[in-house]
């Protein structure tokens, strides 16, 4: 009863649907919609930059070298999910449409998130540098392995083409500002530690820039109007019970292979995570000429339950005690 009293009354949680209420009732149009775009670009640009200057060199080395959890993560979004996805084509099309259908496995074969996988590992207290290498590496890979999935596993329209500025725009929003948080943490690192509010603000503010301008989008493409209610109904539990039994699977692997808590924490948010910021523009490759506002609908279900249910664990996790002085040496 206290868990699902915290769950409900959670100020986050709540910030969250408030957001997406807000979005879904004003959506930014127009010049609005631009300038939205430009504010979530640079506020996660500054998340980064923060990560960067927290995070000593010798942390953000170790997190490269732990190549044990990455694998896991990356077999997670790249062989887990598209499996599962393979096995939910039972569902069509009795209770999904064909076009639903290839949203659902769609969004199995896109790349983790970055900014919300690392946020909320930040917020639960795990190993944040872990966290920054394997979403960052996911969406690098995820921009050749995404569209491999895609011929391989669906049958798609029009020509397949892979845009080299996708790899630049990772390297611009995300490595970039992190290298430059690397360079200035001498100077700023003693802040940051004594003040934990700018980074809880951009954390949070960074996922709530992103759930508004999806339901935005979706608002604009009018994606709502376009399927039955019980469609979208029998998506909402598919997305469900697919998240559930990769935070599930996700959170026993970390505890097989040993993981200490920071490490399967970064499991658990990684590798359960899909990004919509890199999933919308593939499709729109990918699909040309057919409905990409029905096929994306699954994505854009999925990824906004991952950001309710995540902020839920990672909010729990937070609320576990502090290592004591001596445990802390002791490990």
């Amino acid at each position: 009863m206290k868990l699902l009293r915290d769950t409900v009354l959670d100020p986050f949680l709540l910030s969250i649907f408030a957001v997406a209420v807000l979005a879904s009732l004003f959506p930014a149009t127009g010049t609005a919609e631009d300038v939205l775009s430009w504010v979530t670009r640079i506020a996660i640009g500054l998340l980064f930059l923060i990560y960067g200057a927290r995070l000593s060199p010798r942390d953000a080395w170790e997190g490269v070298k732990h190549w044990r959890l990455h694998s896991v993560i990356l077999a997670s979004t790249y062989l887990l999910f598209p499996a599962l996805g393979l096995a939910l084509r039972i569902l069509e099309p009795g209770l999904i449409s064909e076009d639903l259908y290839t949203g659902v496995l769609f969004l199995c074969l896109v790349p983790s998130t970055v900014q919300s996988s690392i946020a909320f590992t930040s917020i639960a207290r795990g190993n944040v540098a872990g966290a920054v290498v394997s979403a960052s590496f996911s969406n690098i890979i995820g921009v050749f392995v995404t569209p491999l999935l895609v011929i391989a596993l669906m049958t798609t329209t029009g020509s397949v083409s892979i845009d080299p500025s996708s790899i630049l725009d990772i390297v611009i929003q995300l490595l970039l500002p992190f290298a430059v948080g690397q360079l200035v943490r001498p100077w700023v690192t003693g802040w940051l530690t004594r003040q934990s509010a700018p980074t809880k603000l951009v954390d949070r503010g960074s996922i709530l820039l992103v759930v508004f301008a999806a339901f935005s989008e979706a608002m604009n493409q009018q994606v709502w109007s376009s399927v039955a209610v019980w469609r979208i109904a029998v998506v909402v539990g598919v997305c469900v019970v697919l998240l559930a039994v990769v935070l599930t699977i996700t959170w026993y692997a970390g505890k097989w292979f040993g993981f200490p808590l920071e490490d399967r924490l970064v499991l658990l948010f990684c590798g359960s995570k899909k990004s919509l910021a890199s999933g919308l523009p593939m499709a729109a490759v990918l699909f040309v000429g057919q409905p990409v506002g029905l096929i994306v609908l699954p994505l854009l279900l999925f990824h906004q339950i991952q950001l309710m249910v995540c902020t839920v664990i990672a909010q729990r996790f937070a609320r576990r005690p502090e290592p004591s002085p001596a445990a802390a040496a002791a490990d």
